[in-house]
């Protein structure tokens, strides 16, 4: 059997999310689908992130197992033939069994994106979030600066989150402006559920001025998730970047991990 890794790039909004679902469609079962036509087997896609409903992609990575002779780095060509158009593979390539899609990350970096205007973009109503109040970009950038570090995050985690361990490290949380575009970078080595969301939905606040700054820093301490902001939707957010080795400017070490089968 070979290990094939695949980047991929989707439009979260017709979709259940990343993982196959009963009684949805995902982009996990459209791609395993493409991928059993192709290659004759029974396909397994293993992610590295289970985005959920109307989060997108441009960088979630993925393996398979495979008997099929196509070269590695053919299968992102000849799968695009059979996938619908807000699916696309960006790149494909044959990777070490030990490899694991998700067990071998280290990190990964997610954009939120909000427009603040009075009225609703029409051409932008899939990737980015409105607020019709005005958002001070300046008091959200230095409020996301508090983020970074190595932290608990439990007041970050939507309710129904089953993970025990609750602490990440945050090495990039940027917000930047282009007209009325406010985007806000996260980078870390891990996220909890909805937790990129949540530091959206606060950020927007307090940068409307619904939420005094601090908001973050106090949750932190308390862990109760009440000191944070809303839950900002969930088409704002794309899942940009899945890193295998850390990113020079982390400055963060982590020990070598195996990868689980």
């Amino acid at each position: 059997m070979r290990r094939i890794h695949l980047t991929v790039e989707y439009d979260g909004t017709n979709y259940a999310g990343w993982q196959r679902q009963s009684n949805a469609l995902a982009v996990q079962q459209v791609i395993e689908e493409a991928l059993a036509r192709l290659t004759g087997e029974r396909v397994v896609l293993h992610g590295a992130s289970r985005t959920d409903a109307g989060v997108h992609a441009l960088g979630q990575c993925a393996h398979f197992d495979t008997d099929s002779r196509i070269p590695g780095e053919k299968f992102s060509y000849a799968v695009n033939t059979m996938l619908p158009p807000d699916i696309r593979i960006r790149h494909s390539q044959e990777v070490p069994e030990g490899f694991h899609a998700r067990f071998s990350a280290r990190g990964k970096r997610y954009r939120y994106l909000f427009y603040d205007a009075p009225h609703a973009g029409a051409l932008n109503r899939l990737t980015h979030a409105h607020s019709i109040y005005p958002l001070d970009d300046g008091r959200m950038r230095r409020e996301a600066r508090t983020l970074l570090g190595t932290h608990d995050f439990a007041a970050f985690a939507a309710s129904g989150s089953v993970v025990r361990d609750t602490v990440r490290t945050l090495w990039r949380a940027d917000v930047t402006r282009n007209g009325n575009d406010v985007m806000l970078i996260v980078e870390g080595n891990g996220f909890l559920y909805n937790m990129v969301r949540i530091i959206a939905g606060t950020l927007r606040d307090i940068g409307s001025g619904k939420l005094e700054s601090g908001a973050l820093a106090r949750a932190i301490d308390t862990g109760n998730r009440l000191d944070l902001g809303v839950t900002a939707p969930a088409h704002g957010l794309t899942l940009m970047e899945v890193f295998y080795t850390l990113p020079d400017t982390c400055g963060i070490p982590v020990p070598p991990k195996e990868a689980k089968p």
